[in-house]
């Protein structure tokens, strides 16, 4: 495995060009020489298992690559990667079904890095009608479930908005991590076509605070605007790669609809 890694010399450049900082701003940073920054990323020096996670703690880099740094420069990783069915993290899976539960009639997710359903509450499940059975096949990812042409993507309302709330989302996610699995899920989904109605929007409502998230259901149109949710100094690989995605009713009409929508699938 160790063969096969880049240089760590070489990947901390590459992080650090990925954040826009000069070797001057990164060095001043970490309280070391720009000639010592330099020489750690051309190789003529041999970082430190220290100097490695001071680096990449102010490039902010994930914790899954700081892992492939410690390894790529001859150290054992340290940050595990355990399910979150693990009973290690016991106590987060609560935490992540509190959360999902006490959202309820209003529907939210959790997601992993690469956007891959992990969690719902019941709330998500009414609005899911009409989808291809294919695309609520496990793994789910909610990414391509919800602008694919056989899943949701007919029945948002505002498409062209929040097709590219999304995608201009996942850009930013690409950019600041370099993952090359949510690059490929970024060009899949820039290829899918754009639904007919999407030119015909406004694409920003003067009065909205928020880009809306709005969805034709039998219950109507619904309209939502979103919250995102990560967990505070994770050390787990897992946890530090975990979103809850958590919907709000933006108007009154949809708050009323959620309530019947729920308590119709409790029946």
């Amino acid at each position: 495995m160790h063969s096969t890694l880049r240089p760590a010399g070489e990947l901390l450049r590459e992080w650090r060009l990925r954040r826009r900082l000069s070797q001057l701003d990164l060095a001043c940073d970490a309280g070391i020489s720009s000639r010592h920054l330099s020489f750690l990323e051309t190789g003529r020096a041999r970082p430190s298992r220290e100097m490695i996670l001071r680096l990449a703690e102010h490039l902010d880099v994930p914790l899954r690559a700081r892992n492939t740094l410690l390894m790529a420069a001859g150290f054992a990783p340290i940050y595990p990667e355990r399910p979150l069915s693990d009973p290690a993290l016991s106590a987060a899976r609560r935490a992540v079904d509190l959360v999902l539960a006490g959202h309820e009639p209003y529907p939210a997710l959790a997601v992993d890095r690469h956007w891959t359903l992990v969690a719902a509450n019941r709330a998500v499940q009414p609005l899911l009608a009409g989808v291809a059975s294919a695309l609520l096949e496990p793994p789910v990812n909610v990414l391509r479930l919800t602008l694919h042409p056989d899943g949701l993507a007919g029945r948002i309302a505002n498409p062209g908005e929040w097709r590219a709330h999304l995608l201009h989302r996942l850009q930013r996610q690409v950019d600041v991590s370099g993952d090359a699995g949510l690059a490929d899920l970024l060009e899949e989904l820039r290829g899918y076509p754009v639904p007919a109605t999407a030119g015909e929007e406004t694409l920003f409502d003067p009065d909205a605070f928020v880009v809306p998230f709005r969805l034709r259901t039998g219950a109507g149109t619904l309209s939502f605007f979103s919250t995102t949710t990560v967990f505070g100094t994770p050390v787990d690989i897992t946890l530090s790669e975990l979103a809850l995605e958590t919907f709000f009713p933006a108007d009154a009409e949809t708050a009323q609809a959620c309530r019947r929508l729920l308590e119709a699938a409790a029946g």
